[in-house]
């Protein structure tokens, strides 16, 4: 293919060095070269012409931009497993084919929320301070004791591929795996992990709640004071869903109180504009949506929609296609 061959594309976020040199090879690219979150607007106007964009879940793709760049766009591809930031409807009645990055991102996430659930449940934002800060004096007895994991039960919102590895590392640490899904899972991927078939009673038996369920707007708010007060008493929560399913206030109210231990937490609801409550709070552990963040993972995300565009072009219906 020569260079004036190549359909042109626009690229709202930077990718990976080895991504962008095959996205280079492929297409007349277009860079957002500062990497700034653009309006949607502003999307309408630098892809005007493509007929491919790339976004990642900081892009609100709408109806209105949809719009604008019809008839001329054909692809949207997305570095993210979620989708709830495109207007699949809008895509699907201008032609627009939608598509995502599921399974390659499992495990990197999977690491994540362990990272947050240790550092939950064992202090781990306390000790770091208390280490950093020279305040330290010494080992005692009864310093910074935190939850013991062996024999607790974990609660996972959310049995997908990434609650599935999430509960293949959580064993290793010798917690009880419960969870509540939309439908049940067979037996071979429940490997012995108890199904509740609502969400009410698996939080009543969830000395630890994963929320790990996709982001829809139909899960917004799922975890508001009511809900949270189900948990036992000291219990856990850790999120690496997204941050709009949790009530920010509720669970800032609980951590007040000590009613929930401590949290862990990669995504917040208005990012990046994390609530201030919780910055106060010495038992919450943040990290900034980092869920997928390894060379490894993003690479292997990039080429996944590099593969599904070319399928597209022969024809074929790629795995990762949405709409």
């Amino acid at each position: 293919m020569t260079p004036a061959d190549r359909p042109r594309a626009f690229l709202c976020r930077r990718f990976t060095p080895a991504v962008e040199t095959a996205l280079h090879a492929r297409f007349a690219l277009q860079l957002n070269e500062d990497d700034s979150i653009l309006a949607s607007a502003e999307i309408a106007r630098r892809a005007h012409g493509s007929e491919v964009l790339f976004v990642s879940a900081t892009e609100a793709v709408d109806a209105a931009t949809i719009a604008q760049l019809a008839p001329t766009l054909r692809t949207i591809a997305t570095l993210s497993v979620g989708h709830d930031h495109i207007d699949l409807a809008a895509a699907r009645a201008a032609g627009v084919r939608v598509l995502h990055t599921p399974d390659v991102l499992s495990d990197a996430c999977a690491e994540i929320a362990l990272m947050l659930l240790l550092n939950a449940c064992r202090r781990g934002f306390e000790a770091d301070r208390l280490v950093r800060s020279g305040a330290w004096a010494g080992w005692a007895p009864t310093q910074l004791l935190g939850m013991g994991l062996v024999g607790r039960r974990l609660g996972i919102f959310g049995m997908g591929r990434i609650g599935r590895a999430i509960a293949v590392r959580a064993r290793a640490f010798g917690l009880q795996i419960h969870y509540h899904n939309r439908s049940r899972l067979d037996a071979a991927q429940e490997e012995g992990a108890t199904y509740h078939a609502t969400l009410d009673c698996l939080l009543a038996a969830s000395d630890i709640l994963m929320v790990a369920a996709p982001g829809a707007p139909s899960l917004r708010g799922t975890f508001d004071a009511q809900r949270l007060a189900l948990l036992p008493e000291g219990a856990v929560v850790v999120n690496i869903s997204r941050g709009d399913l949790i009530d920010d206030a509720a669970l800032i109210a609980a951590l007040q109180s000590g009613r929930v231990r401590g949290a862990g937490l990669d995504v917040f609801a208005n990012e990046p504009n994390v609530h201030p409550g919780y910055r106060a709070l010495d038992n919450v552990f943040l990290s900034p949506h980092i869920g997928s963040a390894t060379h490894e993972t993003r690479d292997a995300m990039g080429w996944l929609l590099i593969r599904g565009i070319e399928a597209l072009a022969r024809g074929e219906t790629p795995d990762n296609l949405l709409s």
